[in-house]
């Protein structure tokens, strides 16, 4: 499993204090088939907890996610400053999220030199994914 952010989801990331861990965790549930909202078009939703804090008043992230093989972490928001995104802002994740699932190797690559994307080290022996 590769698990990686946009620069967008990066910076918003560091800045709100978001733990690497605490987005490994979403995808690890992901792979359980603990999916807080499957939006269509290769996105799902995922709560992440505020530090200190649970899941339920956290962020919300949007994630590009092809099961046990690539998530890819576009947009956050913390649940207290807006509910939800907008259609448009969810046809634009969509497009973007098909882009980097359907990357091959040499554009991800690029993408990460280019600083487009971001890594997130993942351990794929960690979790047994869902059947």
């Amino acid at each position: 499993m590769e698990v990686y952010f946009t620069k967008w989801m990066a910076r918003y990331s560091r800045r709100e204090g978001i733990s690497r861990s605490s987005l490994r965790d979403a995808i690890r549930r992901a792979e359980r088939g603990l999916i807080d909202a499957d939006l269509g078009n290769g996105l799902i939703k995922q709560r992440v907890a505020r530090a200190g804090k649970g899941r339920s008043g956290g962020y919300r992230t949007i994630i590009g996610y092809r099961r046990s093989e690539r998530a890819v972490f576009l947009y956050g928001f913390a649940k207290n400053e807006r509910e939800n995104v907008r259609p448009d802002e969810l046809r634009s994740f969509a497009d973007t999220g098909a882009v980097w699932l359907a990357a091959s190797e040499a554009k991800i690559l690029r993408g990460l030199e280019s600083g487009e994307l971001e890594k997130i080290e993942y351990g794929s022996k960690e979790i047994e994914p869902h059947r």
